[in-house]
C-alpha cells in the first residue's frame, strides 16, 4: 500500500518542504517581535513611573522651600530672631524625612526581583546575557541584611538622596560666587591681615587640633572595642579639615539685621569666605597623602612635603584661574557693545562666572577657590563695565540663587538624617567630635587674637573674641565635603557625626546669637554709611594712623591697580595715556575705551552708589572738598596738605570712604603742589531732576 503525499496549500510537496524553514523562521521572528514589544511596553511603563516619582520628589523640596519662606516671613513680621531660615529649613527637612522613612511604604512587587546572584564581587556595571541579548545594570549600593523584602522602600529613599556631585557642581557655585561678589571690600581690606590669619593659620591649627584629639578618642575606642572598622590618623586629619569649614550664615544674617559693629562683621564674614576655600584644599591635600611602602597611613616627611606642595599648587592654580576668568569677562564687557543688550550681557556674565567653577574642577584645581576669587574680580572690575540694568540683574540673580541653594541644602540635611542608608552613629565618637570642635575653635581664635592685637591699633576685644568663638557654626560646605565620599566605614561615621554637629551649631549657637550679643555688650545699630561720613572727616593725625595701619603691600597694590589695572579693564580711573610711558602711547590709546574719554569732566561713581538727598552737601575727600549748592553747580576747593604724597592721600581716601572713589576728568583729585593756593573749579550743572523727586547728587 503506497503513500501519496498531499498538496500543501496548492503547492507541490517538494516545494512545500523547501518553504518549511522559512515559515519556521517567520514564526520565530514573529514571536520574538511580540516579546520585544512586550519588553518595550514594560520599559516605557517603568520609565513613566520613574518620571512621576522624580517629579514628586522635586515637588517635596519645592514645597519645603515655599513653607520655609512663608514661615520666615511670619518670623520677621513678629521680629522673632531665635531661629534663622536655615534652621527652620532643617526642621522641615527632618519632618519630611521622618514621614518618608516611617510613614510611607511602597507596595511590594517582588516578581521582577532576583534575590541571589553568584557574583564574587560588586562591579559598578554589570552586563547580563538574557537569551542572547545583553542588558546593562548599574550598582546603586548595598542593601542591608534583613531588608530583602524592603527593596521598594529603599529605592524610594534612594530617589530622594541626590548625587553628591549635584551639590558641588550646581548648588555650591552660586553660594561661593555670591560671597565674593557681595564682599564689602572697605571693611574687608581694613581687616585683611587678621582675616588672612584666621582663615589660613587658624584653619590649619583647628584641623590638626581636631585631628589629634579625635585620634586619641579613636585609639581609646579601639582599646574598648567600640570601633567597627578601620579608622586611621589620616582619617582623623581629614575629619578635622572637613569640620573646620565654618559657615556662620545664621549669625551673619542676625548681625546684618541688628547692624552689629562693622569690624566684627567683617572679621566673621571674611574668615568664613576664605576658610571654606582653605578647608577644601586642605582636605584634598590630606586625601592625596601617599607615603611609600605598603602602609599608606604611616608618617613620612617626603609625603608630607608633597601634600604641602599640592596644597600650594592647587590654591595658586585655582586663584589664578578665577582671576583670569574675571579679567577675561571684564575685557569682553569693556571692548564690546554688549551693554546695549542687557539680557545678553547678563547671560554672558552668568555663564562665565559659573564656568569658572567647572573649568577649575576639570583642570584638577578647586572650583570653590576659583569661583570665589572670580566673584571678587567681577565685583571689582567687570561690575563697572555693565549697564545699569545688568548691574541690578546680576546682584539680584546671584542673591536669589544663593538664598535658594542655601535653604535647599539645609532642608536636604534634615531629610538626609533619615533617608541616608548607611549612617554610623557612635556615641563615643560623637562626644569626642563635639569636644574636639570646641577646643579646635578655641585654639584658632584666642591665640591668634592675642598675636594680632600686638600689631593692631584697633584691638580685637575679648567680647569680640568670645562672639567669634561662639559663632563658629558649621553649614553647607562642611555637609558637602562630608557627603562627597561615604564609601568606607570611617567616612560614613564622619558624615553622620557631621550632620549632628551642623544641627547643634545652627540651632543652639545660631539661636543664641542675640542673647550672646546682649551678654557681651556688643554695640548694635551701627550705621555703615554714618561710619563712612565720620571717617571722611578725620583730622590729619587720625588719617596718618589709618595710613600706618594699612600694610605696605596693600598700598603698593592700590597704586598699581588704580593707575594701570582699573584703566585697562574698566572705563574708570585715569586714562592709560596719562599713566603709561610716552613710548607706549599707541598701545595706551588702543586700550583706552571711548567711554573713558567721555567720562572726562564728570564725577564717576565707582563700584557702588552713594546718594545724598540733601540740597546742599559737602564731602571731604582727604584734602579736597567737593561742594554742591542748591542751583546744582559744583565747586572743587583744593587746600594744602601736610605730609604724604599723592599716593598716600589717595590711599587714605580709599580707606576712609571705602569703595566710593571721586574722580574728575578720570583722575583722582590729589594735591600736586603743597604750596598751591586754594583753587575753585566750576563744573557744568547736572541734568535737572524731576519735580516729584528730591534733588540727588552722586558722590
Amino acid at each position: 500500500m503506497g503513500f501519496t503525499p498531499r498538496r500543501f496549500l496548492g503547492v507541490k510537496p517538494s516545494k512545500a518542504l523547501l518553504l518549511f524553514p522559512f515559515l519556521l523562521t517567520f514564526l520565530l521572528v514573529g514571536s520574538q517581535g511580540e516579546s520585544n514589544a512586550m519588553d518595550n511596553v514594560s520599559t516605557e511603563r517603568l520609565a513613566e513611573e520613574s518620571h512621576r516619582q522624580d517629579s514628586a520628589n522635586l515637588l517635596i523640596f519645592i514645597m519645603l522651600l515655599t513653607l520655609t519662606i512663608l514661615t520666615i516671613w511670619l518670623f520677621k513680621h513678629r521680629r522673632f530672631r531665635f531661629l534663622h531660615e536655615t534652621g527652620l529649613a532643617m526642621i522641615y527637612g527632618l519632618l519630611v524625612g521622618v514621614i518618608l522613612r516611617f510613614g510611607i511604604h511602597v507596595p511590594q512587587n517582588m516578581s521582577d526581583v532576583i534575590l541571589s546572584c553568584a557574583v564574587n564581587a560588586s562591579p559598578a556595571t554589570l552586563l547580563v546575557n538574557v537569551s542572547g541579548r545583553f542588558y546593562e545594570y548599574t550598582l546603586k549600593g548595598e542593601v542591608s541584611r534583613g531588608k530583602g523584602l524592603q527593596v521598594q522602600d529603599d529605592e524610594m529613599l534612594r530617589k530622594v538622596t541626590f548625587d553628591p556631585e549635584v551639590f558641588f557642581n550646581i548648588l555650591l557655585p552660586p553660594i561661593i560666587f555670591h560671597a565674593g561678589y557681595s564682599l564689602k571690600r572697605r571693611h574687608f581690606f581694613r581687616n585683611i591681615g587678621s582675616i588672612l590669619a584666621y582663615a589660613f593659620m587658624g584653619t590649619v591649627i583647628s584641623c590638626f587640633v581636631i585631628g589629634l584629639i579625635m585620634y586619641g578618642f579613636v585609639s581609646f575606642m579601639k582599646v574598648v572595642g567600640q570601633l567597627g572598622g578601620d579608622f586611621f590618623f589620616t582619617d582623623c586629619l581629614l575629619f578635622g579639615a572637613i569640620i573646620s569649614a565654618t559657615d556662620p550664615v545664621t549669625v551673619l544674617a542676625i548681625f546684618n539685621e541688628l547692624k552689629v559693629d562693622v569690624d566684627l562683621y567683617a572679621l566673621l564674614f571674611g574668615e568664613s569666605v576664605l576658610n571654606d576655600a582653605v578647608a577644601i584644599i586642605l582636605s584634598s591635600s590630606i586625601a592625596a597623602y601617599q607615603p611609600a611602602g605598603d602602609n599608606s597611613h604611616s608618617f613620612e616627611a617626603m609625603a608630607m612635603l608633597k601634600s604641602f606642595g599640592i596644597f600650594l599648587g592647587v590654591f595658586s592654580g585655582s586663584f589664578a584661574l578665577g582671576v583670569a576668568t574675571g579679567v577675561m569677562t571684564a575685557l569682553v564687557t569693556k571692548f564690546t557693545k554688549l551693554r546695549d543688550f542687557p539680557l545678553l550681557e547678563t547671560a554672558l556674565f552668568f555663564l562665565m562666572s559659573w564656568s569658572t567653577f567647572l573649568l577649575a574642577e576639570a583642570c584638577g584645581f578647586t572650583g570653590v577657590v576659583a569661583v570665589l576669587f572670580c566673584g571678587i574680580t567681577q565685583a571689582h572690575y567687570t561690575f563697572n563695565n555693565l549697564s545699569p540694568d545688568s548691574q541690578d540683574r546680576t546682584k539680584q540673580l546671584f542673591e536669589l540663587l544663593n538664598f535658594l541653594a542655601e535653604n535647599f541644602i539645609f532642608s536636604y540635611m534634615g531629610l538626609t538624617l533619615f533617608s541616608f542608608q548607611s549612617h554610623v552613629f557612635n556615641p563615643m565618637f560623637i562626644i569626642g567630635a563635639f569636644v574636639a570642635v570646641f577646643l579646635g575653635r578655641a585654639a584658632n581664635i584666642y591665640p591668634l587674637s592675642f598675636l594680632l592685637n600686638l600689631g593692631r591699633k584697633n584691638k580685637i576685644g575679648y567680647n569680640f573674641q568670645h562672639v567669634m568663638m561662639f559663632a563658629g557654626l558649621r553649614g553647607a560646605m562642611t555637609f558637602a565635603l562630608s557627603i562627597r565620599d561615604t564609601a568606607t566605614y570611617a567616612r560614613q561615621m564622619m558624615f553622620s557625626t557631621t550632620l549632628l554637629i551642623v544641627f547643634f551649631t545652627v540651632w543652639i549657637c545660631g539661636g543664641g546669637t542675640t542673647p550672646m550679643l546682649t551678654f557681651m555688650s556688643i554695640p548694635v545699630g551701627v550705621d555703615a554709611n554714618q561710619d563712612n561720613s565720620s571717617s571722611a572727616m578725620l583730622d590729619g593725625s587720625q588719617r596718618r594712623n589709618t595710613k600706618h595701619e594699612s600694610a605696605w603691600p596693600f598700598r603698593i597694590w592700590y597704586n598699581f591697580d588704580h593707575n594701570y589695572l582699573k584703566p585697562l579693564l574698566t572705563h574708570s580711573g585715569p586714562p592709560l595715556t596719562a599713566t603709561l610711558p610716552t613710548c607706549c602711547g599707541p598701545l595706551a590709546r588702543c586700550l583706552t575705551s571711548p567711554q573713558a574719554y567721555e567720562n572726562e569732566g564728570r564725577l564717576h561713581d565707582d563700584d557702588s552708589d552713594f546718594i545724598l538727598n540733601d540740597a546742599s552737601v559737602s564731602s571731604m575727600f582727604a584734602d579736597v572738598t567737593i561742594s554742591t549748592d542748591a542751583s546744582g553747580s559744583r565747586t572743587v576747593n583744593r587746600s594744602s596738605s601736610t605730609g604724604g604724597g599723592p599716593s598716600d592721600e589717595g590711599l587714605d581716601h580709599e580707606l576712609a570712604l571705602g569703595e566710593h572713589e571721586v574722580a574728575i576728568r578720570g583722575t583722582r583729585l590729589v594735591l600736586d603742589d603743597p604750596v598751591e593756593p586754594p583753587t575753585t573749579v566750576t563744573l557744568p550743572p547736572p541734568p535737572s531732576p524731576q519735580c516729584s523727586e528730591p534733588r540727588r547728587h552722586r558722590l
